[in-house]
């Protein structure tokens, strides 16, 4: 037998049991899968041996399954990948979460959920796989992260506003399952064609080329049309933060040290979701959030209703502002660019910081927050001595892929997302 089989196998019975006795420790139970999605549900990732010891049994659970399978399964399951994405998005657009999250945990029948949603019953069964019973679906952990919690009622009465007021996860992954995954279809089209193939014009994209848009995603976000897609890409930028621990903006930069009302900028900060954490936190200093006109008429209902204090006294600002164009904010003590780089190639990403540094004095300071892609093999070059916090990244136990594999996948969907856009 493999030794590196026989490694795994004990990697995973290690790492389970330390996870059951970091949650005992802790006294944040590991949530089954029949218990849907919350903050709570998820408790025991707060603990560092725990959330260390899941990411374990993922990478370690993977990688077996990988050693495992025929090999003609292991890649038609990367292969049919698309019907997945493309199930998903029917189980989305037709609130199917929300339908079984009404039905209660008896669940509901296929032919009750297509009734609710006007589909096919016989398509919409190829489009869930979770059975209590046959053709009788019920949510789990995973597909309740769908639920925008509101009423089947109340988005079937108003669909344009399916999203609004909701945490933002479910309109990111709307995004995704539909601008994105059509942008994806043609990522070799657009690789293979000598015009745009080694062009880093940000209209030259997979996406560019699938909607037939000689502009921008932002300028197809602009059109008149593709108002709902637009204030959905808003919402699901919110979303994106809520991945994030509230309070990590606060652990960016030595915010103490600033003086009394200096100006902290936020370009293309979107409806202000970390300038919002600053502004609860720091009530002494003044904050600018930067971001394209009709984001900031979104950020306006998002401030109005969380601090509209700090609106309604200047403390805090929402701009609108083409962060390519000269930067009017000449006095900043701190910008922030936190998910803007990764959006753009290196010539306009230059251009970006160029209009910053022309803008900055002499003490101001840069904060750049992005994610840093890691190598899957180990880098013997690691070791740098940077002293830098964060500059070396953690690497996962031998013979586990260096980056935890499927632990750590949601930094490289992330830098493809930006190249197909």
């Amino acid at each position: 037998m493999s030794s590196t089989l026989l490694q795994l196998s004990t990697i995973i019975t290690g790492a389970v049991a330390c996870l059951n006795e970091a949650c005992a420790d802790s006294g944040t139970p590991f949530p089954g899968l029949e218990v849907p999605f919350s903050s709570s549900s998820e408790a025991f990732r707060s603990n560092p041996q725990a959330a260390e010891a899941a990411n374990t049994i993922a990478a370690a659970a993977t990688q077996l399954a990988a050693m495992v399978l025929p090999p003609p399964s292991a890649i038609f399951s990367l292969i049919s990948g698309h019907f997945k994405s493309a199930s998903l998005r029917v189980c989305l657009e037709a609130s199917v979460t929300e339908i079984l999250r009404e039905g209660g945990p008896q669940g509901v029948h296929v032919d009750q959920i297509a009734k609710t949603a006007n589909i096919n019953s016989e398509k919409i069964g190829d489009s869930i796989v979770e059975e209590l019973r046959p053709d009788v679906f019920t949510n789990t952990r995973i597909s309740s992260m769908l639920d925008t919690g509101k009423s089947v009622n109340e988005i079937l009465s108003n669909p344009d506003k399916k999203y609004d007021d909701t945490p933002g996860f479910c309109a990111l992954a709307a995004f995704q399952l539909d601008e994105v995954t059509k942008s994806c279809a043609y990522l070799w089209e657009n690789m293979s064609d000598p015009a745009v193939a080694h062009s880093e014009e940000v209209n030259h994209s997979p996406f560019s080329r699938a909607f037939n848009w000689e502009g921008t995603l932002w300028t197809f976000f602009n059109q008149p049309e593709q108002w709902a897609r637009q204030h959905r890409f808003g919402i699901g930028m919110q979303g994106v933060a809520a991945l994030e621990p509230a309070d990590a903006i606060l652990k960016a930069f030595e915010w103490k040290h600033l003086p009394a009302d200096s100006v902290v900028v936020d370009v293309g900060g979107g409806v202000g979701t970390s300038a919002l954490v600053l502004a609860k936190k720091l009530p002494n200093i003044k904050v600018v959030v930067q971001d394209v006109p009709a984001v900031v008429r979104n950020g306006q209902l998002v401030w109005k209703e969380e601090l509209p204090e700090a609106i309604n006294s200047g403390r805090v600002v929402l701009q609108a502002h083409d962060f390519f164009t000269t930067q009017p904010v000449k006095n900043a003590s701190v910008f922030i660019l936190k998910h803007i780089i990764h959006n753009w190639p290196d010539a306009y990403a230059s251009k970006i910081l160029m209009r910053l540094r022309e803008a900055a004095q002499k003490d101001t300071k840069l904060i750049l927050i992005d994610n840093l892609v890691s190598f899957a093999c180990r880098d013997p070059t690691n070791d740098n001595g940077s002293g830098i916090p964060g500059a070396i990244p953690k690497e996962a136990p031998n013979p586990l892929l260096a980056n935890y594999g499927i632990a750590n996948e949601m930094m490289y969907n992330m830098d493809l997302n930006a190249y197909n856009l």
